[in-house]
């Protein structure tokens, strides 16, 4: 077998009916897909017993251990050549394996990866969250995009390897948060090719409250500081741009009273922002939300950042 799908879940049922429902659409046929509970307390076993006569699929349940571990259980009971790790709020396109077949065919890759986009039915607030965690203004466009200022590192909610190199690594390491920027710096430090997919993209959910995406990014920020104890090389600028960031905003807040020009460098990234996103989002209501979810990641990610740098 060619492929094997490992999606680690957490409390998601929904999310997971609509991504085994989106594996059945595939064009490539040849996969088995595994599914494994991280002790859950609203498990997926019902809906995945839904689709046993339409995927070779496979569940498990076990312990909450975290994503990481969860991923090596499942890679364990896999049998395909290449493991692919997807997150539970993920969906794919039709075409995705079809799309990494002819990427492999094309030219060998120990490991891959590849973007995310919004789907037509993502809410206006989800659509600007995808946003916030793939454009220039933000991330600098180091999570998949074409355009990017540091080389790609495969993230795992999309993320490919050859069985042979991940058992070579020993998969995922227990960490936390930051596992798979762990995993793929090892992969590039043990001299595999490792490259971007960009036509194997997915549609990535991610969270739906403001509240939940800040603790996200947050949990990202601090994850560097850690990464970086790891792999001192894989600091760059663009990590530290966000607590660059979220200092400038509290200086600037703390300038207004005195001087009201302290809000337009705030005023003037909000303007970038929304102007940008409304022309890609064809939305001024997108562009709007993504204001918000911008500063939300940047600030999350850099206040994370900090607090990590400051107890460790």
């Amino acid at each position: 077998m060619q492929y094997s799908i490992i999606i680690p879940v957490y409390n998601r049922p929904n999310e997971v009916d609509e991504l085994l429902g989106s594996i059945v659409e595939q064009t490539l046929k040849d996969f088995e897909v595994i599914v494994v509970e991280d002790g859950s307390t609203i498990p997926c076993k019902d809906v995945v017993e839904k689709y046993i006569d339409k995927l070779d699929v496979h569940y498990y349940q076990k312990n909450n251990s975290g994503p990481g571990p969860t991923r090596n259980y499942g890679a364990e009971r896999s049998v395909g050549t290449y493991l692919i790790f997807l997150d539970s709020d993920c969906i794919l396109p039709v075409d995705y394996l079809n799309s990494v077949d002819k990427e492999l065919q094309t030219a060998p890759a120990d490991a891959f990866g590849g973007p995310d986009k919004a789907h037509v039915s993502f809410s206006n607030l989800q659509k600007a969250i995808n946003y916030s965690m793939t454009s220039f203004f933000t991330t600098g466009g180091i999570r998949g995009g074409k355009k990017k200022i540091d080389k790609f590192y495969p993230r795992s909610f999309n993320m490919g390897v050859k069985r042979s190199v991940y058992n070579d690594l020993g998969g995922f390491a227990d960490m936390r948060y930051g596992e798979d920027i762990d995993l793929s710096t090892r992969i590039f430090k043990s001299g595999y090719s490792c490259r971007l997919f960009p036509d194997a993209w997915v549609y990535h959910k991610r969270r739906s409250r403001l509240k939940d995406f800040f603790k996200q990014v947050q949990h990202s920020g601090e994850a560097r500081i850690e990464l970086y104890k790891r792999h001192p090389e894989t600091l760059k600028t663009v990590h530290v741009l966000p607590a660059l960031f979220t200092c400038g905003i509290v200086l600037c807040l703390l300038a207004s009273p005195f001087c009201i020009y302290g809000l337009l460098p705030i005023l003037l990234f909000a303007l970038l922002v929304f102007i940008d996103s409304t022309v890609k989002n064809h939305s001024c209501h997108i562009g709007l939300y993504s204001i918000a979810t911008s500063f939300v990641q940047l600030t999350g990610y850099g206040s994370g950042f900090l607090r990590a740098l400051w107890k460790r």
